[in-house]
C-alpha cells in the first residue's frame, strides 16, 4: 500500500496518542476499585504470541542484519543483540519471580513496572522505525490488542501495593508513558535518517524484546509453554505467525 512519508509520520504519532489514552484508561478500574482478580483474553494473547514471534524471526533479525551488513559488519550482531535481549528478560523476570516469593511487597511492584517498561519502551521503538506501512500496521493492531490487558493486569499488582495513591499513580503513569515515547523516538530516528548501525541495534533489541514476548513472556503462564496442547489458542498463534509469514512474502 503506498503512503506518503508525511502521512506515515502522522499516523505514528496519532497511534502513540492513542496508546497512552488506552493503557491510561484500561490501568482506571482498579485503581478505583482496587480490583483484585486479573483478567485473562486467552485468544488475543495466542495471537498476539504468534504476531511477535513471526515479526521478531522474519522481519526485525533480516533487517537488522541487512542493515550491519550494509554498514560493513561481518559478525552477527543483530542475532547476539536480539539474544542478549532476551536472556535479560528473561533473568529479569525470573528475577520478579523470585522477589514475589520471599514477600516483598513494595520490590515486587517496582520490579514488574520496571520489566513492562522496558519491552514496552522498545515495542514502540519497533512501530516508529518501521519501515512499511503492513508492518506497522500489523505489529499496531498485536501491540493495542495485548496493551489493554497488560495495563490492566500491571494496575491490579500497583494497587496491592500499601504504597500512596501518588505513588501508584506514577508507577503506571511512568509504565504508560513508555510505548508511545519509544514510537516517537524511533519515529524520529527513523525519519530522520539515522546511521544504519542504530538502526539496526534498536530493530536487534526489539527483535529480542518481542521473541520474548511471543514465546517465555509469562513463563508458566506463557501461552507458548502452557497451551500448546489447546488447539483452539494455538492455532491462533499459528493464525498471527502465518500472518507474519505472508507479509515478509510479500512486503
Amino acid at each position: 500500500m503506498a503512503i506518503d512519508v508525511f502521512e506515515f509520520i502522522g499516523l505514528k504519532y496519532l497511534l502513540a496518542a492513542f496508546l497512552l489514552v488506552l493503557t491510561l484508561i484500561s490501568g482506571w478500574y482498579p485503581f478505583a476499585k482496587r480490583q483484585q482478580k486479573v483478567s485473562s483474553f486467552p485468544l488475543a494473547e495466542a495471537f498476539a504470541s504468534g504476531v511477535f514471534l513471526g515479526a521478531g524471526l522474519m522481519h526485525m533479525l533480516p533487517d537488522s542484519s541487512e542493515m550491519f551488513s550494509e554498514a560493513g559488519y561481518g559478525y552477527p550482531l543483530a542475532a547476539l543483540i536480539a539474544g542478549l535481549m532476551l536472556l535479560f528478560l528473561l533473568w529479569f523476570e525470573h528475577f520478579t519471580r523470585e522477589k514475589y516469593a520471599h514477600k516483598d511487597p513494595k520490590s515486587f511492584v517496582l520490579l514488574p513496572v520496571i520489566m513492562l517498561s522496558i519491552h514496552s519502551l522498545l515495542e514502540g521503538g519497533a512501530l516508529g522505525v518501521a519501515s512499511n506501512f503492513e508492518l506497522f500496521s500489523v505489529l499496531a493492531i498485536a501491540i493495542v490488542g495485548h496493551k489493554w490487558a497488560e495495563g490492566f493486569a500491571l494496575s491490579v499488582q500497583i494497587n496491592q501495593s500499601p504504597d500512596s495513591l501518588a505513588r501508584r499513580l506514577s508507577y503506571y503513569l511512568f509504565f504508560a508513558l513508555m510505548t508511545p515515547i519509544g514510537l516517537l523516538a524511533g519515529s524520529l530516528i527513523h525519519h530522520d535518517n539515522a546511521s544504519l548501525p542504530l538502526l539496526a541495534s534498536i530493530n536487534s533489541l526489539a527483535a529480542g524484546t518481542f521473541l520474548y514476548l511471543g514465546t517465555l513472556h509469562g513463563l508458566s503462564r506463557s501461552v507458548m509453554v502452557e497451551k500448546c496442547c489447546n488447539v483452539r489458542q494455538y492455532s491462533f498463534v499459528l493464525l498471527g505467525f502465518g500472518l507474519m509469514a505472508v507479509i515478509a512474502y510479500w512486503f
